[in-house]
Protein backbone atom coordinates (compact mmCIF):
# COMPACT_ATOMS: atom_id res chain seq x y z
CA UNK A 1 0.00 0.00 0.00
CA UNK A 2 1.01 3.35 -0.33
CA UNK A 3 -0.29 6.76 1.33
CA UNK A 4 -2.79 8.66 -1.08
CA UNK A 5 -3.33 11.85 1.23
CA UNK A 6 -4.18 10.40 4.50
CA UNK A 7 -5.73 7.55 3.02
CA UNK A 8 -3.66 4.39 2.04
CA UNK A 9 -4.19 3.36 -1.33
CA UNK A 10 -3.89 -1.10 -2.34
CA UNK A 11 -1.44 -1.41 -4.99
CA UNK A 12 -0.10 -4.71 -7.07
CA UNK A 13 3.22 -3.86 -8.85
CA UNK A 14 5.39 -6.05 -10.92
CA UNK A 15 8.84 -4.94 -12.42
CA UNK A 16 9.12 -5.12 -15.83
CA UNK A 17 11.66 -7.14 -16.46
CA UNK A 18 12.80 -5.78 -19.59
CA UNK A 19 14.34 -2.85 -17.32
CA UNK A 20 16.52 -4.58 -15.46
CA UNK A 21 19.89 -2.63 -16.22
CA UNK A 22 24.25 -3.70 -15.48
CA UNK A 23 25.56 -1.87 -12.85
CA UNK A 24 29.37 -0.17 -12.38
CA UNK A 25 29.03 -2.58 -9.03
CA UNK A 26 29.41 -5.53 -11.44
CA UNK A 27 25.52 -6.73 -10.84
CA UNK A 28 22.17 -6.91 -12.38
CA UNK A 29 19.38 -4.72 -11.11
CA UNK A 30 15.78 -5.19 -11.23
CA UNK A 31 13.77 -2.47 -9.21
CA UNK A 32 10.71 -3.98 -8.07
CA UNK A 33 9.88 -1.42 -5.46
CA UNK A 34 10.91 2.34 -5.19
CA UNK A 35 8.24 4.85 -4.92
CA UNK A 36 8.86 8.31 -3.40
CA UNK A 37 5.32 8.04 -1.88
CA UNK A 38 6.77 4.69 0.31
CA UNK A 39 9.75 6.63 1.72
CA UNK A 40 10.13 3.54 4.45
CA UNK A 41 11.34 0.86 1.89
CA UNK A 42 12.85 0.03 -1.42
CA UNK A 43 12.81 -3.48 -2.78
CA UNK A 44 15.40 -4.24 -5.99
CA UNK A 45 16.37 -7.74 -7.59
CA UNK A 46 20.14 -7.93 -7.96
CA UNK A 47 21.70 -11.14 -9.97
CA UNK A 48 25.26 -11.83 -10.27
CA UNK A 49 27.05 -13.77 -12.92
CA UNK A 50 28.91 -16.70 -11.83
CA UNK A 51 32.56 -15.95 -10.28
CA UNK A 52 31.86 -12.17 -10.07
CA UNK A 53 32.42 -10.35 -7.38
CA UNK A 54 30.67 -7.29 -6.97
CA UNK A 55 32.69 -3.84 -5.68
CA UNK A 56 33.10 -2.95 -2.40
CA UNK A 57 30.24 -0.45 -1.70
CA UNK A 58 27.76 1.31 1.20
CA UNK A 59 25.36 3.26 2.06
CA UNK A 60 24.96 6.08 3.62
CA UNK A 61 21.65 6.10 6.47
CA UNK A 62 19.86 3.04 5.03
CA UNK A 63 19.88 -0.61 6.67
CA UNK A 64 19.89 -3.32 3.35
CA UNK A 65 18.76 -7.32 3.92
CA UNK A 66 20.05 -9.46 0.84
CA UNK A 67 17.47 -12.36 1.01
CA UNK A 68 19.11 -14.72 -1.19
CA UNK A 69 16.38 -16.53 -3.72
CA UNK A 70 18.62 -18.35 -5.48
CA UNK A 71 22.25 -19.67 -6.45
CA UNK A 72 25.56 -19.37 -4.01
CA UNK A 73 27.36 -17.27 -2.81
CA UNK A 74 29.66 -15.42 0.16
CA UNK A 75 28.60 -12.07 1.45
CA UNK A 76 31.37 -9.58 3.16
CA UNK A 77 29.97 -7.04 5.29
CA UNK A 78 32.30 -4.52 7.66
CA UNK A 79 34.92 -6.12 9.80
CA UNK A 80 32.89 -9.87 9.85
CA UNK A 81 34.63 -12.51 8.23
CA UNK A 82 33.07 -13.67 4.95
CA UNK A 83 30.03 -15.96 5.30
CA UNK A 84 28.63 -18.93 2.53
CA UNK A 85 24.79 -17.78 1.63
CA UNK A 86 22.35 -19.83 0.17
CA UNK A 87 18.44 -19.77 -0.84
CA UNK A 88 16.49 -18.70 2.34
CA UNK A 89 19.62 -17.24 3.57
CA UNK A 90 19.27 -12.66 4.64
CA UNK A 91 22.41 -10.86 5.16
CA UNK A 92 21.03 -7.66 7.28
CA UNK A 93 23.86 -4.94 6.67
CA UNK A 94 23.63 -1.74 8.53
CA UNK A 95 24.12 1.65 7.43
CA UNK A 96 27.66 2.61 6.28
CA UNK A 97 29.23 -0.78 6.67
CA UNK A 98 30.94 -1.52 3.44
CA UNK A 99 29.95 -4.90 1.78
CA UNK A 100 29.92 -6.97 -1.44
CA UNK A 101 29.03 -10.45 -2.45
CA UNK A 102 30.62 -13.21 -4.99
CA UNK A 103 28.92 -15.81 -6.80
CA UNK A 104 30.43 -18.69 -5.96
CA UNK A 105 28.15 -20.91 -7.63
CA UNK A 106 27.99 -22.60 -11.28
CA UNK A 107 24.52 -20.34 -11.58
CA UNK A 108 23.33 -16.89 -10.97
CA UNK A 109 23.38 -15.35 -7.81
CA UNK A 110 19.81 -13.93 -7.27
CA UNK A 111 18.93 -11.57 -4.44
CA UNK A 112 16.17 -9.33 -2.78
CA UNK A 113 18.05 -5.71 -1.76
CA UNK A 114 15.76 -4.65 0.72
CA UNK A 115 16.21 -1.05 2.05
CA UNK A 116 14.90 1.04 4.60
CA UNK A 117 14.39 3.96 4.34
CA UNK A 118 14.01 3.60 0.47
CA UNK A 119 17.10 3.58 -1.52
CA UNK A 120 18.44 6.65 -3.32
CA UNK A 121 21.38 7.06 -5.94
CA UNK A 122 23.11 9.69 -3.71
CA UNK A 123 23.25 7.75 -1.03
CA UNK A 124 25.43 4.93 -2.11
CA UNK A 125 29.26 5.49 -1.90
CA UNK A 126 31.48 3.25 -4.38
CA UNK A 127 34.86 2.03 -2.09
CA UNK A 128 36.83 0.58 -5.38
CA UNK A 129 37.85 -3.14 -5.31
CA UNK A 130 39.83 -2.52 -2.35
CA UNK A 131 37.09 -1.52 0.19
CA UNK A 132 39.57 0.87 2.46
CA UNK A 133 38.15 4.11 3.87
CA UNK A 134 38.42 5.80 6.39
CA UNK A 135 36.14 7.05 9.36
CA UNK A 136 35.15 10.16 7.61
CA UNK A 137 33.94 8.24 4.09
CA UNK A 138 36.84 9.45 2.40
Amino acid sequence: MVRKGDAMEELICRPDEEREYFTEERCFILESWNDPRDPHVSIARARVEPGVTTRWHRLAGVTERYCILAGRGRVEIGDLPPRDVLPGDVAVIPPLARQRIANTGPEDLVFLCVCSPRFLPELYEDLGDDGLTDASGG
